[in-house]
């Protein structure tokens, strides 16, 4: 198998070398959006990894790169769509299959599980670890994602520590800072962060607007409405536009 990365690294800066390095997997969605701010606020010397793995909301990834590049931050896009067969039984990576329209719960949204994804991508952002000597590596779970995601739940992630510190001569610890917060919460550290949320792109189709619909759609303006906003981001939907106020 061929792994394809961009890069789009900024040269460090005389400081950088003094701050300690994190590698943060960035799909250019919302949680992982808050987590790469998040990341940078605790101070680490952050090196950003998006993967293109055949997800048909792939558009993600263009929002990925604009913000790391705006921030100068390091940024490295990793092509392993050579793997999408051995996952393609999923309306994430499989656009014959229907897209559910509904909240998210266990009976309508177990057709978005990607399966092994990620356990595939956090095995890669561990080898960048300790390709570039970071201890620490960051993804975006969250507690919202627990009833469904069986790699988003505290004992994946748990496991997955436990392996990370054995399976190389360097350990790398693996944080989710979100872990135990709810969307709205997610939303809550990135109001407190200041952070503009137009900058992100959460929807599970990859059209020019957001479909509204999907239980990704769902959640987020759920999020939007439990803080009286109103979602920054443009969708299909002219009902979509839940909450009151402006972010």
């Amino acid at each position: 198998m061929t792994l394809n990365v961009q890069n789009s690294a900024v040269p460090a800066s005389a400081s950088s070398a003094e701050r300690p390095r994190a590698v943060v997997i960035y799909s250019g969605g919302m949680d992982s959006y808050t987590v790469l701010h998040q990341a940078l606020k605790e101070g680490f010397e952050v090196h950003a990894l998006s993967f293109h793995y055949g997800q048909r909301h792939s558009r993600e990834l263009d929002v990925a790169r604009q913000v790391c590049e705006s921030l100068g931050v390091a940024h490295e896009v990793v092509d392993i769509r050579a793997i999408h067969g051995l996952i393609d039984n999923s309306a994430l990576t499989n656009s014959d299959r229907a897209m559910p329209k509904a909240d998210y719960d266990e009976a309508s949204m177990t057709s978005t599980v990607v399966p092994n994804r990620n356990m595939i991508l956090l095995s890669l952002a561990i080898a960048k670890a300790v390709n570039i000597e970071a201890e620490v590596c960051f993804y975006g779970a969250h507690g919202g994602d627990h009833v469904l995601y069986p790699d988003c739940r505290p004992e994946f992630v748990d496991k997955m520590n436990a392996v990370a510190a054995i399976a190389n001569f360097s350990p790398v610890e693996i944080r989710a800072p979100f872990l135990h917060a709810s969307k709205d919460e997610i939303l809550a550290a990135g109001i407190a962060m200041q952070l503009d949320y137009a900058q992100t792109w959460t929807c599970y189709e990859g059209r020019e607007l957001a479909c509204g619909e999907c239980g990704s759609c769902r959640e987020r303006l759920e999020a939007f409405a439990a803080h009286g906003l109103s979602d920054p981001l443009g969708y299909e939907t002219t009902d979509s536009a839940k909450g009151a106020g402006t972010l």
